[in-house]
């Protein structure tokens, strides 16, 4: 493999890597914090993020250790799609679970862009079987 074949799947591992530390960090928060740091209803929907994170998260290390060929242009938009909806996603849940208040559509889009990019991986692997 080239340099630039091994891009994908290492920027795939770092980032999952960072996202799996990052997602415990999180995890401490929401067991430890005060009620008093929170929105109402914040913890739950804290953790119900870090659940998110931490599962993507191993996704992506995943795809990152399980990659033996340059990926096709389909299992790159899949993968990169997930760590973009991962972080728009977590990102959007913990500010409105930190603030009570909600970050217009990024949530939203993040979940659905995690949703099209399963759909995406589903179609690459089923195209590659």
């Amino acid at each position: 493999m080239t340099l630039n074949t091994c891009f994908i799947p290492r920027l795939w591992r770092i980032c999952g890597a960072l996202l799996a530390a990052s997602g415990t960090i999180m995890g401490a928060l929401t067991a430890h914090l005060p009620d008093t740091r929170f929105a109402q209803g914040g913890r739950a929907m804290a953790h119900n993020a870090m659940e998110v994170q931490m599962w993507h998260a191993l996704t992506l290390v995943v795809l990152g250790l399980t990659l033996t060929q340059r990926p096709t242009r389909l299992l790159a938009a899949g993968g990169c799609g997930l760590l973009l909806g991962t972080l728009l996603f977590c990102g959007g849940v913990y500010y409105t679970a930190f603030t009570g208040q909600h970050a217009a559509h990024i949530a939203p889009t993040g979940g659905s862009l995690l949703i099209v990019s399963w759909c995406v991986l589903a179609a690459s692997w089923a195209k590659r079987a």
